[in-house]
């Protein structure tokens, strides 16, 4: 299998798991999705409740809540390296989350749209 198919089975995976496991209203382990994002560098461009680089995660949330496929789109923007756009204009890869653990990825979804 080539590797391009291995990551899109991946993510397929980690997507129909969390389809089936978790939803926004999932108990929120808020300790282990902060840790996660702090491992993964996320908090150099978001901040919780302030704009960086990148929107904050209350800001992504509300972006978000409304959307009843709220969490494939988060999965896929943490998870494929898709384009991000930057204030100043310029664009560059989004920074994928290197866990392969689908809880450890849900948790952080559900976290993020509780803010």
């Amino acid at each position: 299998m080539k590797l391009g198919q291995s990551f899109c089975l991946k993510v397929l995976f980690i997507l129909l798991l969390s389809s089936f496991c978790y939803s926004a209203y999932a108990e929120v382990d808020a300790d282990a999705a902060k840790a996660l994002a702090k491992q993964n560098n996320c908090f150099r461009c978001h901040g919780v409740d302030k704009d960086k680089d990148g929107p904050s995660f209350v800001k992504s949330s509300a972006k978000f809540k409304a959307d009843p496929k709220a969490t494939e789109k988060l999965l896929h923007h943490l998870t494929s390296g898709e384009t991000a756009k930057f204030p100043d204009g310029h664009e560059e890869a989004h920074m994928i989350l290197k866990v392969d653990d689908a809880k450890e990825i849900n948790n952080l979804i559900a976290w993020i749209l509780s803010q």
